[in-house]
C-alpha cells in the first residue's frame, strides 16, 4: 500500500481532479457553504414583512447586513463589504438558486486544487473585493455623488470562482444553458462580456460591477500565484508557544521519513494543497513513495 492510498489523500469526490455530479462522500467546504447560504436566506424569508412587494421593505435583517453605495460615509459599517455576499432577495428564489448551483458547480473544483482553507479565503476575499469594486462604480457612475442604493448576493464570489476555474481548466466542456457545449474559457469570456454590457447599459437593478470585480479578482489571483491563506493564523502558532525540544545535531542530508513525517505532509496537502508544501516537504514525499513502492516490490 502507497501513500497515495492512504484515506486523506483521496480526492474528495472520489477520484482525482474536479469532477462531475456525485451524491453522498464527505461533506466538502463548498457544501457548507451552500447550506449556510440557504440558512441565512432562511432568516431573510422570516424576517420579511408580508407587504414587502408592495412596499420594498426586504425586512430589518437584509436591510442591517446589505451593502450600500455610501459606504464611504458609514467606514464603522465596513462589515457589509462581507455580509452582502451571504444575503439575497427575499422576493425572488431564483437569485440563489442560480448562485448556489454555480458555487456548487465549480468551487468544488477550486476547493479540491487549493485546499478548503485557501479556498475559503479567496471566496470571502473575492466577495469583499467585488464589493469595494461595485461601491466605486456607484461613486463613478454618479459622478462622485454616494447614491442611495444597495447591493446584496453572492454573485461576485461565485463569478470569481467561476473564472478562476475557467483559468485553471479552460479545456473543460461545459454545457451553456445547460444545452450548447462550449470550453470553459468560452463560458468565462460570455460571462464577461455581458457583465461588462450590463455594466455600461445599467438598464437593470444587477450589481454587474460587482461581477467585474470577483471577476478582475479571479485573474490578479491565479496571474500573481498568491495564496491567501498564507497570511492567516494557522495551528503553528500554538506549537510556537509550546517549550520547543532540545536541539539536537544531525546531518542535513539525513532526512527523516517514517510515518509520522509522511501522514502530517499529507495532512497538509489535504488541508492546503499541494502549493503549501516546501522544497524539503516534497523531498521527503518523493523519497517516502520510493520507499513505499521498493517494499511493495518486494
Amino acid at each position: 500500500m502507497g501513500i497515495y492510498d492512504r484515506d486523506y489523500n483521496r480526492a474528495p469526490y472520489g477520484g482525482p481532479g474536479p469532477t462531475g455530479f456525485h451524491v453522498g462522500g464527505p461533506l466538502t467546504l463548498t457544501t457548507k457553504l451552500v447550506l449556510v447560504m440557504f440558512g441565512v436566506y432562511a432568516v431573510q424569508l422570516v424576517t420579511r414583512p408580508e407587504n414587502f412587494k408592495i412596499t420594498g421593505d426586504l425586512g430589518w435583517f437584509t436591510t442591517a447586513f446589505e451593502l450600500r453605495a455610501d459606504l464611504f460615509r458609514r467606514p464603522w459599517m465596513a462589515f457589509e463589504l462581507l455580509t452582502y455576499g451571504f444575503l439575497h432577495s427575499p422576493g425572488d428564489i431564483y437569485h440563489i438558486l442560480f448562485n448556489m448551483f454555480g458555487l456548487w458547480l465549480f468551487g468544488r473544483g477550486i476547493e479540491e486544487r487549493y485546499g478548503p482553507r485557501e479556498y475559503l479565503t479567496f471566496v470571502l476575499a473575492a466577495i469583499v473585493f467585488a464589493g469595494l469594486f461595485w461601491v466605486l462604480g456607484e461613486l463613478v457612475a454618479n459622478r462622485g455623488q454616494l447614491a442611495n442604493t444597495a447591493a446584496l448576493g453572492a454573485s461576485g464570489g461565485v463569478v470569481a470562482v467561476l473564472i478562476l476555474f475557467a483559468f485553471l481548466y479552460p479545456h473543460r466542456t461545459v454545457l451553456f444553458m445547460f444545452v450548447i457545449p462550449m470550453p470553459m474559457w468560452v463560458l468565462g469570456l460570455i460571462i464577461i462580456g455581458l457583465d461588462i454590457k450590463g455594466a455600461f447599459d445599467r438598464a437593470e437593478p444587477t450589481a454587474f460591477t460587482a461581477h467585474l470585480g470577483g471577476a478582475l479578482f479571479a485573474a490578479l489571483y491565479y496571474k500573481s500565484g498568491a495564496r491567501l491563506a498564507r497570511w492567516l493564523p494557522d495551528r503553528s502558532w500554538l506549537t510556537r508557544l509550546r517549550s520547543r525540544p532540545r536541539l539536537r545535531v544531525h546531518h542535513p542530508d539525513e532526512e527523516s521519513n517514517d510515518d509520522s513525517q509522511v501522514d502530517e505532509i499529507l495532512r497538509k496537502i489535504q488541508e492546503h494543497g499541494q502549493d503549501s508544501l516546501t522544497r524539503r516537504e516534497r523531498r521527503i514525499l518523493e523519497q517516502a513513495s520510493r520507499e513505499f513502492q521498493k517494499r511493495r516490490s518486494e
